[in-house]
């Protein structure tokens, strides 16, 4: 369905006759937020790395096999700086948390960025079930632990000459160094071997503490609420990992008569005939569509 008006004013009704919402989080709602990984956005910060190896995107960049540990980590210093510490260009987290806050709510979300509790979301209402930008963990793992990485992050920036405002903008040298000092290389602290990111991109990814108590919450929090109203709104989620999410979310609405299921995405917004006449499914930017909300 079109983001029409008569969408719109079923998905304002169903938020605030909820006795829970329950979000649901794809990489399109930091998209709408401004989080982009091309065009302008990636010039500004990699046009070195793009004339040396002719990749053209964030995401082609973080997978390239550099030769040394030393350029990898000046690529994704710079990567995880502006993604993770750097707050979105657009206020599209915080206008959700304001249609949210005064509701029982719990996020799920496959982002990675840490946009949720930058916007000021309860972090004790979040699941990041991918991982974070902010976490190291042993690229072995020989251990079932993460790292804070935000002052060696900074460090790594700052090396290759870039300088840091107050307010955390970047501000880059005429010719930024494509390579750390080898002394910040991160190496794990109980095995020596090298760190790498918190993303679960293979079966190396490590749940740690604190991964396994957020599920225990989402959890608690699904279990508490069974046959409530529920209000399971899915933002910007599409079908790389449908099973964490969107899936769940339609056998849930399903299995309760008083939930409600909304599917708001640019593009593919739509629900399946078993709950059709419980779902609002409204095709347009996220940032526009809470705005009207």
């Amino acid at each position: 369905m079109s983001g029409s008006s008569a969408q719109t004013d079923r998905l304002r009704a169903a938020l605030a006759g909820a006795d829970a919402v329950v979000i649901g989080a794809g990489a399109g709602l930091s998209t709408s937020a401004g989080f982009v990984y091309t065009g302008e956005r990636f010039e500004k910060y990699f046009s070195d790395f793009a004339a040396k190896y002719n990749f053209h995107d964030m995401y082609s960049g973080g997978f390239y096999p550099y030769a040394t540990l030393e350029e990898h980590w000046a690529y994704w210093s710079r990567y995880i700086y502006i993604n993770r510490y750097l707050n979105a260009p657009k206020p599209v987290y915080e206008k959700l948390l304001s249609l949210v806050k005064d509701k029982d709510y719990f996020v799920l979300t496959t982002n990675v960025d840490h946009c949720f509790q930058k916007a000021g979301f309860d972090k004790h209402r979040l699941f990041h079930t991918q991982g974070d930008y902010g976490l190291f963990q042993c690229s072995e793992p020989c251990c079932a632990e993460t790292f804070d990485n935000g002052e060696i992050i900074q460090n790594m920036v700052t090396a290759q000459g870039y300088t840091i405002a107050p307010d955390g903008t970047l501000t880059a040298p005429e010719a930024p160094k494509m390579a750390v000092p080898t002394e910040l290389v991160p190496h794990c602290p109980h095995c020596g071997r090298p760190l790498t990111t918190n993303l679960r991109c293979d079966g190396r990814f490590v749940q740690d503490e604190g991964w396994y108590a957020a599920a225990e919450r989402y959890e608690n929090f699904l279990r508490t609420r069974a046959g409530q109203r529920i209000l399971f709104l899915e933002l910007g989620v599409g079908y790389n990992t449908p099973g964490i999410i969107k899936y769940p979310f339609w056998r849930m609405t399903d299995g309760n008569p008083r939930a409600v299921y909304a599917c708001l995405n640019a593009g593919d917004a739509c629900a399946p005939d078993a709950i059709k006449d419980r779902s609002v499914c409204i095709d347009g930017d996220l940032a526009d569509i809470l705005a009207q909300i």
